[in-house]
């Protein structure tokens, strides 16, 4: 269970956002909505999972800004949305595992393919705290920007109704 911490306005260059900070006692997770989502139906939604890589070392191989920064775009285009950040670094399993898997990242392999090969889970995410933090907001259904079938799926067991999806792509 997810619980509301506090909140506060951030501008973005895309746009101001209000953000709401949640915590399940272990990891905090966070909310950006812009505009009025509250009993929105088909609120463009991004579920975003940490990457140091990709936000921090602005890593080239990753898409991981990029697909942030999309969504923001899109989510400023339409004035309203919510990119929900979770904790979960390394497709979940940590950004040791995503240090000892960039050799096989470099050879080719895919990143969920790379993490196996040196004894991690392809994906270890959970979207939980996502539905709980959807749920705390009122939204009635979301249009996911997403390519990730996982992240529909559990949202959809959790409550959230997806109408639909949305590449992050421009």
């Amino acid at each position: 269970m997810i619980v509301k911490m506090a909140e506060g306005n951030l501008k973005t260059k895309y746009g101001e956002y209000h953000e709401i900070l949640y915590y399940d006692g272990q990891k905090e997770s966070f909310a950006l909505i812009m505009g009025d989502v509250k009993e929105g139906e088909e609120v463009l939604c991004r579920v975003h999972s940490s990457c140091i890589f990709g936000h921090h070392f602005n890593s080239i191989e990753c898409d991981c800004r990029e697909q942030m920064e999309i969504s923001q775009q899109l989510i400023e285009k339409e004035g309203k949305g919510i990119v929900i950040w979770l904790e979960q670094e390394g497709k979940g399993n940590g950004h040791y595992a995503l240090l000892k898997s960039v050799e096989y990242k470099r050879k080719g392999f895919s990143q969920a393919d790379a993490y196996e090969a040196v004894g991690f889970k392809k994906d270890a995410r959970d979207y939980t705290a996502a539905a709980e933090i959807l749920n705390d907001l009122g939204v009635r259904s979301i249009r996911m920007l997403t390519n990730n079938p996982n992240k529909v799926k559990t949202l959809t067991q959790h409550g959230i109704e997806v109408s639909g999806t949305q590449p992050t792509v421009l």
